[in-house]
């Protein structure tokens, strides 16, 4: 029997070289594709408003409240409407007195109908279930409003949190370098111990400054991914050339003058002509109801008995049908009360008061609230224009700083700041520019404006 041959392991070491050689472009290349594919994958601002559309239990729940208020309307114009019933009896009677002794077997069937022809009560009851159709409509978009704002709030702070994490990650290599250019120095004698000891303070305190980075992150993503109802929830970043001027446009009082058309401002007027109608209604105590009511009926009776007369007992039996009808028109006119009707009236008055009023605070602070979020946006835009120039200028002091280093006239420490001013500088322009963002929502918000389509314009200033 011939003796089996076996490959040195050197040569199936070297083959074993030779084929991942050849297949590490193939996995690069499904490396990349997988990547490109999760980036594919990441949710514009648009797309993640609507899945919370359909998720958010308080939208939906102020969506199903509006709902239920046609179906409550309809209830009160059935006021107005007639009503039709019909009722069936059968009924069986005995009379045994001195003279007779009977026994009454009867059955029916009645149509019933009523009609309001004059009740101003009932026509001020109608018009209030409708104007509280229109009080449910501005509920829903008062909610639609505060679920985009809250989308974009959630959306955008991810988005920060990244931006916050990538500078905390960028200065904690850029101390790293530092800190082993300083042992370094240190160890061929042309720096002090003083140097390593600032750098190793400086990485310590950039790696808390990165884990807290990291756990903000997860914080912000647990609340995005709760209120979409999606796990691992990817925004999509904000363009680089992208340009935020547009999101600020026109005068405060371009911005105040509409604001009596905000919901909360059509809500509390809505409320006002609401109680305007209570006053009416309760008025409407002293005046007459006129009703019209008819009915007929179809029915069978019977009788067996005996009555006792002089000449002795008689029988009785006698049965047919019966037919019934009868219509009718009824005034009611209230005399007395009690004062009921009075004190009624008087409190109406006054909680039509409180709704003129109430109406009154609503347009001021809806004109206050616009002010606020106009002036706040456009002290925004400054920022990010004023961190702009920060960031270009901390680049330009960062790299004189390094220079200076290199040749002697810096030390360790300054190298170290201006890495650390460099970095925050890039994380509060990130975050000055989402702030941005969101806050043109809260602007239009705050004037009563905010719909889809500014969601759908801020969508356009991210990545593609």
């Amino acid at each position: 029997m011939p003796a089996l041959r076996t490959r040195p392991a050197s040569s199936r070491l070297a083959r074993l070289g030779h084929r991942i050689n050849r297949l590490a472009p193939l996995a690069l290349g499904v490396m990349m594709a997988f990547g490109a594919a999760s980036a594919a994958h990441a949710q514009s601002l648009f797309e993640v408003y609507e899945a919370a559309r359909a998720f958010d239990a308080s939208y939906l729940a102020a969506r199903a409240l509006a709902d239920s208020a046609v179906y409550k309307a309809e209830q009160a114009h059935a006021l107005r409407r007639p009503g039709l019933s019909v009722g069936v009896s059968a009924s069986r009677s005995g009379s045994d007195i001195p003279g007779s002794d009977t026994t009454t077997k009867t059955t029916g069937a009645q149509l019933q109908a009523t009609q309001t022809l004059f009740n101003r009560a009932n026509d001020a009851t109608i018009s209030q279930a409708d104007l509280g159709v229109e009080v449910a409509k501005a509920d829903v978009q008062v909610a639609e409003q505060d679920l985009i704002v809250r989308v974009a709030q959630a959306y955008f702070d991810v988005l920060a949190s990244q931006e916050a994490l990538e500078a905390a990650k960028a200065g904690r290599t850029a101390i790293a370098e530092q800190l082993a250019s300083a042992k370094r120095n240190f160890e061929v004698g042309t720096a002090t111990i003083t140097d390593t000891r600032e750098a190793q303070a400086r990485y310590d305190l950039a790696t808390a400054t990165e884990l807290a980075a990291q756990n903000d992150l997860l914080t912000k993503r647990i609340a995005l991914d709760t209120l979409v109802g999606r796990p691992s929830v990817a925004p999509k970043p904000l363009a680089p050339n992208a340009d935020l001027k547009p999101l600020l446009s026109g005068a405060v009082d371009d911005w105040v003058g509409p604001t009596d058309q905000a919901p909360n401002v059509r809500r509390s007027r809505l409320a006002l002509e609401i109680a305007k109608l209570e006053t009416e209604k309760a008025r409407a105590g002293r005046l007459p109801t006129v009703d019209v009511s008819g009915s007929y009926g179809k029915g069978h009776s019977n009788v067996d008995g005996t009555q006792f007369t002089a000449a002795g007992a008689l029988p009785i039996n006698s049965s047919g049908p019966s037919t019934t009808s009868n219509i009718g028109i009824t005034l009611k006119l209230p005399l007395f009360t009690g004062g009921a009707v009075q004190n009624r009236v008087k409190e109406t008055v006054l909680l039509e008061d409180q709704s003129r009023n109430t109406l009154e605070f609503a347009r001021r602070t809806v004109a206050q609230t616009t002010r606020q979020a106009y002036f706040g946006l456009e002290s925004l835009q400054s920022q990010v224009k004023a961190f702009e120039a920060a960031e270009s200028s901390s680049q330009l002091a960062l790299e004189a700083t390094q220079l200076g280093y290199k040749v002697g006239v810096r030390v360790n420490l300054d190298v170290l700041n201006a890495q650390t001013q460099l970095y925050q500088t890039r994380r509060d322009l990130a975050k000055a520019r989402y702030d941005t963002l969101v806050n043109s929502l809260k602007l239009r918000q705050a004037a009563g404006t905010l719909s889809a389509d500014d969601v759908l314009k801020v969508n356009q200033l991210l990545v593609r």
